[in-house]
């Protein structure tokens, strides 16, 4: 209802229903729905992603972004933008870099049949680094301002442009990983017990592994895709399911879906409202609330993240 233009109720029933026929419409049913979609597909699956790590680790200041994912992501777009790769196969390159960067960090710290935790954090924050600095030095080699901008787009984070074709591609992945995410509920809640009680109950530890990890990569590899780098709702948004539902994954993975959808929703709302017609940085908004509720959660469950 909110944005460069403002609709009643009345009006957004009467353009989905077909009752209505402009360009007005138009816009509404080409631009601002499939992005309320997109929206709520990259909150559940970041959202989704981070629950599954942060259970999977042990660990609630872990996010999606661990296994180095987005700045694969995002240093295959700044070099593709430089090279003038036309913009409708950015969201496909962004995936295909995020896929490839966690392959590459699975495969670094694969350890025996399992993965080992320490190796998948080293090796994330390493390519997250290698990568940033590749970035840093496409910006400062870039042929024009234009360039720049477009990368720097992708860095703050923004949902604007994308559409029902981009919306259809990513949300067969984080379609599929969010259904290896709900099935993995009880698999989650075994190996928070430790791998010893989880092979008691007839888990195997190093498959849980890899499926929860792989999971997660496609879950965060189609948000990529669609919104670049959003940060803050995979790390924040689990610990506000948590004091719902507890730990219980079977309840805690579809709630945080449903309020990561709710978190980015509205901060895309913001985004599009507070300076409309411009918009302001998705990505950004969402660091700027989140570093103060995440500073809040931290102050208050000391224990809990110690």
């Amino acid at each position: 209802m909110t944005g460069a233009l403002n609709f009643s109720a009345h009006d957004i029933f009467m353009m989905v229903s077909g009752a209505q026929h402009d360009n007005v419409s138009r816009a509404f049913l080409e631009l601002r729905l499939p992005r309320l979609v997109n929206a709520t597909l990259v909150g559940a699956s970041l959202a989704l992603a981070g629950a599954l790590l942060q259970g999977l680790l042990r660990n609630p200041l872990v996010d999606p972004y661990l296994t180095g994912s987005s700045a694969g992501a995002t240093c295959a777009i700044a070099v593709a933008i430089t090279l003038g790769l036309d913009a409708a196969w950015l969201p496909m390159t962004a995936f295909l870099a995020a896929m490839t960067t966690a392959l590459l960090t699975l495969a670094l710290s694969r350890s025996g049949r399992g993965i080992s935790v320490n190796r998948l954090i080293l090796a994330g924050v390493s390519l997250s680094a290698l990568f940033a600095a590749v970035v840093t030095l496409v910006l400062t080699l870039a042929p024009s301002v234009s360039t720049q901008l477009s990368i720097l787009s992708w860095l703050g984070g923004s949902l604007a442009g994308r559409g029902w074709p981009e919306c259809s591609f990513a949300s067969i992945y984080i379609g599929i990983g969010a259904v290896f995410a709900l099935l993995l509920a009880p698999t989650l809640n075994a190996l928070r017990l430790g791998e010893a009680r989880a092979q008691a109950l007839g888990v195997r530890p190093a498959r849980a592994q890899w499926s929860i990890v792989v999971a997660a990569s496609l879950l965060t590899a189609g948000a990529v895709s669609l919104s670049g780098m959003v940060g803050f709702v995979g790390l924040i948004v689990p610990h506000m399911a948590r004091r719902f539902v507890g730990s219980d994954a079977r309840f805690f993975l579809p709630l945080s879906a449903l309020f990561g959808a709710s978190v980015v929703l509205g901060a895309d709302a913001l985004a599009r409202g507070l300076a409309a017609p411009m918009e302001l940085p998705l990505g950004v908004l969402l660091a700027l609330i989140g570093v103060p509720v995440f500073l809040i959660i931290a102050y208050r469950d000391r224990e809990t993240l110690e």
